[in-house]
């Protein structure tokens, strides 16, 4: 639409719209960043872009921020340098990523979260409006305030379609994680090697505890009494 900006090196999916004052492509807010740098951005088809979004290029020579398919991005959010945002991630007014944050299909970031730098957020997630994230989130989860786990996306899974006794086995799976003591990837490594058969969606959430480099969001009890990480 009039006066949205779309750099060279931007490649656009079908049916993407980039409402006025969007800026997509432009230079990472980045000290050390050569604007030399062949770099880019990927949108998917069918994403909305709506009014004053910024999706910053990549620092890496030849590499893309990536955006996926039908993803709504509202006023004014801001998707830093080499982040990777999958399908029909829905990001909230004033929503903000830093660099290299990973965000999972069908999450949802409520107005005003901000996401720290090199954090991965699963899918399925519902991070509450205003909330700080320093920490990964797993899949299937709530999360809100400053990394507190408040529960699974119950009303976000039955959406997708999931049945009740698939849900009820990721309840079984967070509580295993959760409430286990001891180191959180150890148990949901144990957890995983013990019960072969799970179904991908359970699986899918342990296997999240045992990949990344930074601390996981905690259950808000969990956090307040200083648990292991």
């Amino acid at each position: 639409m009039a006066y949205a900006v779309v750099t060279r090196h931007c490649v656009l999916g079908d049916r993407v719209v980039v409402h006025p004052f969007a800026v997509i492509g432009g230079d990472p807010q980045y000290l050390a960043f050569n604007r030399a740098m062949v770099t880019g951005v990927r949108i998917g088809a069918g994403t909305v872009l709506r009014e004053h979004v910024t999706v910053n290029r990549s620092i890496y020579e030849g590499k893309v921020t990536v955006i996926g398919e039908s993803c709504f991005l509202m006023a004014a959010s801001h998707v830093a340098h080499d982040c990777e945002l999958a399908e029909r991630v829905v990001m909230a007014n004033g929503a903000l990523l830093a660099g290299h944050v990973s965000v999972g299909e069908q999450t949802f970031l409520g107005g005003g979260a901000a996401v720290h730098q090199f954090c991965r957020i699963g899918g399925s997630v519902m991070v509450a409006g205003h909330a700080s994230i320093t920490r990964d989130v797993p899949p299937f989860t709530m999360v809100a305030e400053r990394d507190a786990v408040i529960g699974l996306n119950a009303v976000g899974l039955r959406r997708r379609g999931l049945s009740r006794a698939l849900i009820g086995a990721l309840k079984e799976a967070y509580r295993d994680v959760y409430f286990t003591p001891g180191n959180i990837r150890e148990v949901a490594a144990q957890l995983l090697a013990a019960n072969a058969g799970h179904a991908p969606e359970v699986e899918r959430f342990l296997q999240f505890f045992t990949q990344g480099k930074r601390g996981f969001a905690r259950v808000r009890r969990l956090a307040e009494s200083g648990a292991a990480e």
